[in-house]
């Protein structure tokens, strides 16, 4: 009897999990440069028991797939056009990667991502002159003009630290930002454009993952009819056993 109720159990734990994913990804859906979480489970067989088995999560994976790119016409927004990332610092003082390109500038002229993140070039952090416009390369370079009247000279600030490292080796932390596996920092790769004016938005598919929810609803359902309809049957057969001569 046991049998049943340890498939429908870790089959619902395993569903649970799933949901879990696609309603985050659903919430990010409108995130700039979002990449879809992937989740995968196989059936595993109890130690010395080939008749019961039990769902176990297989290696998380992330949709890589490009975002379509949204024009915005604001100087300090930039999309990665094809592969690529953009550098930022966390607060620890580790590098972490990001293609949310919203970027801002701080009072002291400091340009971070739209959550407060130093954004890093080839130097290190990027401190752009005061009242001055920013303008953003194809190939990262950041360039300024003062505001003051009569003054057209622009001068390049920093560039923009753009790294190409392979997907496989890339791991996504609690704060959506990827890192390498190895803990090490992905050199900057020169090849990498960005196209400024412009956000790429989220690979979440909307209209998916919503018929994903529903359809993870529906198991969830089912797997806990499974658990009742066991829990009568040892309840029934206990009450048989009981009145047996």
């Amino acid at each position: 009897m046991d049998r049943l109720i340890y498939v429908a159990m870790s089959g619902a734990r395993a569903t649970l999990d799933r949901m879990t994913t696609t309603t985050s990804n659903l919430a990010n859906a409108a995130t700039p440069g979002f990449r879809a979480q992937l989740t995968a489970f196989r059936a595993a067989p109890l130690a010395n028991e080939r008749l019961r088995v039990f769902a176990t999560e297989s290696t998380n994976g992330y949709d890589f797939s490009e975002g379509s790119i949204q024009r915005t016409g604001r100087n300090l927004d930039v999309a990665i056009q094809g592969r690529g990332w953009l550098a930022v610092q966390t607060p620890d003082g580790t590098e972490a990667y990001t293609r949310a390109g919203n970027l801002q500038l701080s009072e002291s002229g400091l340009l971070t991502t739209g959550s407060g993140l130093p954004v890093l070039g080839d130097g290190g952090q990027v401190t752009v002159p005061p009242d001055s416009q920013v303008m953003i390369g194809a190939d990262g370079t950041i360039s300024a003009m003062p505001n003051k009247p009569g003054d057209t000279g622009v001068a390049a600030v920093g560039r923009l630290k753009l790294v190409n490292p392979p997907e496989e080796e890339l791991r996504r932390g609690d704060d959506g930002l990827f890192r390498l596996a190895s803990g090490a920092e992905a050199p900057a790769d020169p090849a990498v454009r960005v196209v400024s004016g412009g956000l790429e938005s989220s690979n979440v598919n909307s209209a998916e993952a919503l018929v994903g929810m529903i359809a993870l609803a529906r198991q969830f359902d089912l797997q806990m009819r499974m658990l009742q309809m066991a829990e009568q049957n040892e309840r029934q057969a206990a009450q048989l056993l009981g009145t047996s001569p």
